[in-house]
């Protein structure tokens, strides 16, 4: 049945159609805003699938370049792999819709969201959440939604719902967040260092700004949705539970008590583990204790929380302890090792010239990336084994939340012109290896002198609630992040915070859990901050001695074509005689890399020569490469040339030109006028010879007559005024 409903985010006008695209999936609904056009379709199997512990749920943003009127790039010509921006946009929609199912569901759930056409002015990642969502709330898949989204952001002092591409340009904040009618299940953000309680209020009024667009979504399912089918879903069997707690809670209790460290727990809850099914032979039973006693891990290690004892001991606010080291490795620009508690991070930086920013082939406006972040979680470093194969989802998302951190503390290109790619190599992980990697790439940049304004520090906040008892965890580590009920990761300087990233659990979290988790993850982040400036407290003065030095140049957009050459002759003519790395931009700006300070200023020098513009009353020593009868061409610098008149080639009367100078002479001779339009040079040699100011020498080009340039009366005249 097709139906179609409007809503509005902030100024923006949200279309929802349904019974017209994909109509045999199990839910599909397309999705306009301005000439943005998303198509979200969502299938479920029809049988569980066997072996699996957990929801088999899929969630892909398929990027179409058709949408933005272009062909991909390469030989290839179709879309490949996803884009990092493809990929971010998945796990943005995945973040909200997966804790809406139930987590007993073992039939495959696949929500795919195909870009059908882009405005260059809207974002498709919020209304990519809200098309996910609609296509569930219309299919027959059992689904606790729906959910809204919105993007706020903070422009001239006021916060904006769901602004254009174009506003956000000049937005300090770019938050991020989806919710259902009573809570916010997630939050993304990126921020220019904004203050904790503006933080709270855009959560708060972002959450009154979704409302509208849930309403339209319960409406759509009532008018028009499917019925919803069976799920075959084994909820948690109760009895059992009661059976394993009365049998091993005490053991289990005993045994977290004498551990502290992520092996000792891992050991002492195996020890416990393997009592719960010793001697049993029937496979269902042995499956159903497992599963029961992994629900009184969860009961014991919450109830121990909100009783004060964590599971490595400390306190609620307590940070792990902390060391920071840089300069570790010999040959690389950068380097950082930041280690807190069992969580160790090396980030390594390396800088190159904007040939080696990233080239994008995406959906997006934007072309190339300057920074990069790049992030590596290999199996030893929670002491696993799993094949190598290449980033996952979860590394380009822990990456990108670090880029987005560091970014408002970036040097910019004009004042530092380098590109930057830092990789964190996670060497070990129990916890929040993602802001560790933040505080790692700052160490590492500060250790090869990019100057950023300020360092920044990340840490993960975590959340244990029931009924109205709750803790706030500083610094949690993983078992507190898989158990607890939020997983809240802060990064800024002393004066705000640059990014966020929140998945919540739980329904109803009021403005002051949220008020005190910001606040304790502030208090956690100065302290992180204090550990690191014993490391190093500011950039180094220096870049290091292997980085490459860029000399910065700017010449007329018209002269890029005269340092490039016929064919890029010229410029590789100065790569190989110098030995530097050179990158032109269309605006002018010249880029020449070098580790040899004198290899790049000689390049520096033949560049400059290049586009060098003559200047009245300056005097020059070039080169005759040319005589006629009236007069002698001189080349002032390479590819420039002007005419010295006969009568000015000496301070005495000149017969012929070959009576004052011959080809291959080198002569000082002063620039008496350049014509505007045809830029011809007209110079003087007389005017050196004889010492004429700027203005005599402008004076005297004046005398000699335009239309009797080859003739001798103007030059004759000069003289006799002269004598």
């Amino acid at each position: 049945m097709k139906a179609q409903h409007t809503t509005k985010v902030g100024d923006q006008v949200v279309s929802l159609e349904t019974g017209r695209l994909a109509q045999l999936a199990g839910g599909s609904v397309v999705l306009h805003c301005g000439d943005a056009v998303l198509l979200a379709a969502v299938t479920a199997s029809d049988r569980p699938r066997e072996g699996v512990d957990f929801l088999p749920l899929t969630v892909d943003f398929e990027e179409r370049l058709y949408a933005a009127g272009r062909i991909p790039g390469g030989f290839i010509k179709r879309e490949g792999r996803p884009s990092e921006e493809a990929v971010l946009t998945a796990r943005l929609v995945d973040r909200p819709l997966r804790p809406l199912f139930d987590t007993s569901t073992r039939n495959d759930i696949q929500v795919i969201i195909t870009t059908l056409s882009v405005d260059p002015d809207v974002y498709l990642d919020v209304l990519a959440i809200v098309a996910a969502s609609s296509a569930l709330m219309v299919s027959d898949i059992p689904f606790g939604g729906p959910v809204g989204a919105v993007r706020v952001g903070y422009v001239n002092g006021e916060l904006v719902f769901n602004p254009t591409i174009s506003m956000m340009a000049d937005s300090s904040l770019d938050l991020r967040m989806a919710g259902t009618e009573d809570a916010i299940l997630m939050v993304e953000a990126g921020a220019q260092e904004v203050p904790e309680d503006l933080l709270v209020r855009a959560l708060r009024e972002g959450h009154a700004a979704i409302q509208d667009t849930i309403r339209v979504q319960k409406q759509m399912a009532e008018e028009v949705g499917k019925p919803k089918r069976e799920m075959i879903v084994k909820p948690a069997d109760e009895e059992l539970l009661r059976e394993v707690e009365t049998g091993f809670g005490d053991d289990l209790r005993a045994a977290l008590q004498s551990a502290s460290s992520k092996e000792e727990v891992s050991h002492a809850i195996d020890s416990v583990r393997v009592k719960v099914t010793d001697g049993i032979e029937d496979p269902e039973r042995a499956r159903g204790l497992s599963v029961a006693f992994e629900q009184l891990v969860q009961r014991v290690v919450r109830a121990r929380i909100l009783d004060h004892q964590r599971p490595d001991g400390r306190d609620w606010k307590q940070i792990r302890p902390i060391s920071a080291d840089v300069a570790l490795l010999p040959r690389v620009h950068g380097s950082g090792l930041f280690t807190r508690g069992e969580t160790q991070v090396l980030s390594v930086v390396t800088l190159g010239t904007s040939s080696d920013e990233q080239m994008l082939d995406t959906i997006s406006s934007t072309d190339s990336k300057r920074y990069m972040h790049h992030y590596n979680f290999p199996p030893f470093s929670v002491g696993e084994t799993r094949p190598m194969r290449g980033p996952g989802r979860r590394e380009i998302g822990h990456g990108a939340l670090a880029e987005r951190a560091l970014v408002p503390v970036l040097p910019g290109e004009e004042d530092f012109p380098y590109a930057l790619r830092v990789v964190s190599e996670v060497l070990s992980s129990n916890g929040s290896s993602s802001m560790a990697s933040v505080c790692g790439s700052t160490l590492a940049l500060m250790d090869a002198g990019v100057p950023v304004s300020k360092p920044v520090a990340g840490i993960a906040m975590g959340l244990v609630m029931e009924n109205d008892q709750y803790a706030v965890l500083s610094d949690i580590q993983g078992m507190e992040d898989h158990l607890g009920d939020m997983d809240f990761k802060v990064a800024g300087t002393r004066e705000g915070v640059t990014a966020l990233q929140m998945d919540i659990k739980v329904s109803g979290l009021s403005d002051q859990v949220l008020s005190e988790a910001l606040s304790q993850a502030r208090e956690g982040r100065l302290f992180i901050l204090d550990r690191m400036a014993e490391a190093i407290a500011e950039p180094r003065a220096q870049l290091s001695p292997h980085a490459p030095r860029i000399t910065m140049l700017k010449i007329d957009v018209s002269k890029i074509g005269a340092v490039i050459g016929p064919g890029g002759k010229t410029v590789r003519g100065i790569i190989e005689a110098t030995g530097v790395k050179i990158d032109i931009e269309d605006d002018g700006t010249v880029l020449i890399a070098s580790d040899d300070a004198a290899a790049a200023e000689e390049a520096r020098a033949r560049v400059e020569a290049l586009v060098q513009e003559a200047v009245v009353g300056q005097i020059y020593t070039g080169k005759v490469v040319r005589t006629t009868d009236f007069g002698a061409f001189v080349e002032i610098f390479p590819g420039t040339d002007g005419l010295v008149h006969i009568s000015q080639l000496a301070d005495y009367r000149v017969e012929s030109v070959e009576d004052a100078v011959h080809v291959g002479d080198e002569v000082m001779v002063m620039v008496t006028d350049v014509e505007p339009g045809s830029g011809r040079i007209r110079l003087s040699r007389q005017a050196v010879l004889e010492g004429w100011t700027p203005e005599e020498a402008r004076e005297r080009d004046r005398a000699i007559s335009r239309p009797q340039r080859g003739g001798r009366s103007g030059g004759s005249q000069g003289r006799r005024d002269r004598r």
